[in-house]
């Protein structure tokens, strides 16, 4: 096994322990999970915070989330790419908090946003980081979306825009409204408010 095959195999076994425990986690639960010997951590990461800060550079990293959108297939009715692009994103979204979220609530808060913070150089580097991971998001959407602009009343990418600001915006919204499922948004989004007996 190669250290970075060995690197991804801690990773892998730390993401759902450290959104479960946060920091409280230890480096003998993460290698039992991963099924090597805690030593064998500490030839990959110099000590546990860097198996933290892995973890939540891991949680944030939209390179699976991206894989999943470009992999819904276009053949499926759109407002179904769409259901399953928003099942895609919150499981992303899901475990990015689930990680943060637990480390913050086990006093120990992520490391990396304190790390450098101040540093213009290095505030510019991860806001180029999420302006990128926003646009190929926002692409990868369009491009669900755009094969049925002749039957769309609006442009493929205003159409993007607006499904994206609904759905970052919908756990605000309807946290009072457990009834209403992704389909059901997804559908009213595409086909708005009345009722197909209704005349518009």
């Amino acid at each position: 096994m190669t250290a970075e095959q060995r690197r991804e195999t801690i990773l892998h076994a730390a993401l759902p322990l450290v959104a479960e425990r946060g920091a409280a986690v230890t480096t003998a639960q993460i290698a039992r999970a991963a099924g090597i010997g805690e030593a064998t951590i500490f030839r990959v990461f110099d000590d546990k915070d860097a198996v933290l800060d892995a973890c939540v550079a891991a949680a944030m990293d939209p390179t699976h989330v991206l894989q999943q959108l470009r992999s819904i297939s276009l053949e499926q009715p759109l407002v179904d790419r769409l259901v399953d692009a928003v099942d895609a994103l919150d499981a992303h979204l899901n475990r990015m908090g689930a990680v943060i979220a637990a480390l913050h609530a086990s006093g120990n808060p992520n490391r990396r946003s304190g790390r450098g913070a101040t540093d213009p150089a290095q505030l510019r580097q991860r806001s180029a980081g999420r302006d990128a991971s926003q646009a190929a998001t926002r692409q990868a959407i369009l491009e669900l979306i755009e094969p049925e602009q002749p039957q769309l009343r609006l442009p493929a990418h205003t159409l993007t825009d607006l499904f994206l600001g609904m759905f970052f915006g919908r756990s605000r919204n309807l946290h009072q409204h457990p009834e209403i499922d992704t389909h059901q948004l997804v559908d009213l989004f595409l086909h708005g408010a009345y009722s197909t007996s209704k005349a518009v």
